[in-house]
C-alpha cells in the first residue's frame, strides 16, 4: 500500500493511493491511522475512489512522537567525512516543527550561512515495540518514506552535540507517501536507489545496501533505549555527496531547488526561500 496525508483547505486527510486515484481512510493523517488497532486492514478497505490530480501533500506523518535520526550510516559518507566505521549507531533527534510536505518551501534560516542537504530513507513505525528482537523489529516497521535531513552546518558544529543544527523549523521535507514493505524489493531490507539534486545537478546517489546499520537493526537498537510507538520515525542517515564535504563547500541558497528521490517510494521537490 501507498499511504499519504493530503491537505484539504485547513485540514488534512489520510488516504490510500491506488494508481491515479485515492481513497479517503476516514482519519486526519497517517500518524492517526497507524495508532489505530488493525490499521493495515482499515487502510486496505475499499471505499469511493477519487482522482488524485493536484493533491497537496503534508508531511506523511505530520507530528511524530519521536524523530530519531542516525548519523554516519552510509559507508561512502563516513569515508568522505574522514571517519572510521562506527561500532554503534550515532543517534540524534529532530522535532516535528522541522517537517514540511513534499512540495513545500524550505525556510532558509537567516541565522545560518551553511544550509546543507542530506537525502535519507525514513522508517515509519507501525506498532509499539521495546527491546525488539529482529523478528519483532521487522514486524514493527509500517513502511518507508523519503526525508531530507536539511542541516545548518554552522550551527551543527558549534558544539559536539548536533541537535541545534538539525532541527531548524520548516527545513525537512518528508513524504510524499509511506510505502509498506511488501511493495518494495527486499521488503524490510529494501534495496533502493536514493538520489539528490540541487538545481538539476545530481549531488548524491547511493543504494540502501550501503547502509552500515539496516532498518531492522536500527529499530532493535533504538527500542533498547525507549519504546517506539506507531508514527515514530527513524531517519537512517545520508550517503556521500553532501555540500559540507566538498572543496570548496557548497550550501543551499535562496531560490535553489532541492529534489530528493527514492526509487519505488517517491520524490520531494522543494524551493529554498527566506521566511
Amino acid at each position: 500500500m501507498r499511504l499519504a496525508t493530503i491537505r484539504e483547505g485547513d485540514t488534512t486527510r489520510a488516504v490510500r493511493l491506488d494508481g491515479d486515484h485515492y481513497v479517503d481512510l476516514g482519519v486526519a493523517d497517517v500518524g492517526e491511522l497507524l495508532r489505530r488497532p488493525g490499521w493495515r486492514a482499515a487502510a486496505a478497505s475499499p471505499g469511493p475512489a477519487r482522482r488524485a490530480d493536484g493533491l497537496t501533500y503534508a508531511p506523511v506523518v505530520p507530528r511524530p512522537g519521536k524523530i530519531v535520526c542516525v548519523g554516519l550510516n552510509y559507508r561512502t559518507h563516513i569515508k568522505e567525512m574522514g571517519r572510521d566505521l562506527p561500532r554503534y549507531p550515532t543517534l540524534f533527534a529532530k522535532y516535528p516543527e522541522a517537517l514540511i510536505g513534499a512540495d513545500d518551501a524550505i525556510e532558509l534560516p537567516p541565522e545560518s550561512e551553511a544550509l546543507d542537504w542530506e537525502a535519507e530513507l525514513a522508517v515509519v513505525i507501525g506498532a509499539p515495540v521495546r527491546r525488539a528482537t529482529p523478528e519483532q523489529a521487522a514486524a514493527a516497521i509500517a513502511g518507508f518514506s523519503v526525508l531530507n535531513d536539511v542541516t545548518a552546518r554552522d550551527w551543527q558544529y558549534r558544539s559536539p552535540q548536533w541537535l541545534q543544527g538539525k532541527t531548524f523549523e520548516a527545513t525537512a521535507p518528508f513524504g510524499p507517501v509511506l510505502v509498506t514493505p511488501d511493495e518494495l524489493p527486499g521488503q524490510v531490507a529494501p534495496a533502493l536507489t536514493l538520489t539528490c539534486h540541487v538545481d538539476g545537478v545530481r549531488t548524491q546517489r547511493a543504494d540502501t545496501s550501503d547502509l552500515v546499520f539496516s532498518p531492522v537493526e536500527l529499530v532493535g537498537y533504538v527500542s533498547s533505549i525507549l519504546t517506539l510507538h506507531p508514527g515514530d520515525v527513524l531517519a537512517t542517515g545520508t550517503p556521500g555527496g553532501v555540500g559540507h564535504a566538498r572543496t570548496p563547500a557548497r550550501y543551499l541558497t535562496e531560490g535553489a531547488r532541492l529534489e530528493t528521490e527514492i526509487a519505488g517510494i517517491g520524490r520531494l521537490s522543494n524551493l529554498v526561500r527566506r521566511p
